[in-house]
C-alpha cells in the first residue's frame, strides 16, 4: 500500500543526502514511510554509487533500539553509508550524567528535604519549608522557604531558583536573611553564592563566569 504522508524528506546536498525525519508523528509510521521511500522514490540516487547520508530527527528523542531499527532499514540499501545521526540531547540524561540528582514535588511548611550531593528540585519550596544539600541546589520553581547549600562546609556551593523569595539563604556557615524587597525583584532565574564571605545574588546567566573564577582561584 502506498505511503502518501511527508514524514520523511530526502534532500540532496553537495556531498550526500540528508534525511529529514518528522519529529511529531508516530515512530512506527515514520519507519513505514522510510521503508516505502527507500523502495519507491529517488531510485536514480538510491541505487547508484556509494553515497553518504545524514539523518536529522528534529526534536525527537529515541532509544538506542529505535535508532538501530532506522539504521537497519537504511542498510538494506547497500550504497547508503550513514555518516551521522543528529539526535537532540536529552536534558534529563545530561543532568544525570553530570551527577545531579533530580527530585520533584513540593516542600511544604514544616518539611525538610535533605540530599547528599547536588540537587535539582522540580517544584516549589513553600514558606516554612526547607531544602538542605551538601552540594548545589537548583530549584525549577519558587523558593519561598529556606535553602541551605554546602551544609558540610562547601563554600563554593550555590543556590539557584526560578523565582527567588526565600525566608533565609545559607551557604556553608554564612546566613543571609533577604529583605522584603525580594518579592519585587525580577522573575528571571537567579542564584546565590559566597564572595569574600558575603552572600551575593546574580542572574543565572553569569554562573559560568563564577565557576571559571572559582577554578582560576584554585589553580585548575
Amino acid at each position: 500500500m502506498a505511503v502518501k504522508s511527508n514524514h520523511v524528506t530526502i534532500k540532496g546536498i553537495k556531498d550526500g543526502l540528508v534525511f529529514l525525519l518528522d519529529d511529531e508523528c508516530n515512530f512506527e509510521k515514520l519507519l513505514d514511510e522510510l521503508r516505502y521511500k527507500l523502495e519507491h522514490s529517488h531510485q536514480n540516487i538510491l541505487t547508484g554509487p556509494i553515497i553518504h547520508v545524514d539523518l536529522k530527527l528534529g526534536t525527537r528523542h529515541i532509544s538506542e533500539e529505535q535508532k538501530q531499527e532506522m539504521l537497519d532499514i537504511l542498510k538494506q540499501k547497500g550504497n547508503l553509508l550513514i555518516r551521522s545521526v543528529e539526535i537532540p540531547e536529552d536534558p534529563e540524561a545530561a543532568v544525570k550524567d553530570s551527577g545531579i540528582t533530580i527530585m520533584s514535588g513540593m516542600v511544604r511548611s514544616g518539611q525538610v528535604l535533605h540530599h547528599e550531593g547536588d540537587l535539582m528540585f522540580l517544584g516549589d519550596v513553600n514558606p516554612g519549608g526547607c531544602i538542605t544539600c551538601s552540594g548545589d541546589i537548583y530549584i525549577l520553581g519558587a523558593l519561598r522557604g529556606m535553602a541551605h547549600a554546602g551544609v558540610s562546609g562547601n563554600v563554593e556551593a550555590i543556590i539557584a531558583a526560578s523565582h527567588f523569595a526565600p525566608t533565609q539563604l545559607r551557604i556553608a556557615e554564612q546566613i543571609s536573611r533577604p529583605p522584603d524587597e525580594w518579592e519585587t525583584r525580577e522573575t528571571s532565574m537567579e542564584f546565590a553564592y559566597l564572595q569574600d564571605n558575603a552572600m551575593q545574588i546574580d542572574k543565572i546567566t553569569n554562573i559560568v563566569r563564577l565557576r571559571r573564577d572559582f577554578n582560576v582561584f584554585k589553580g585548575v
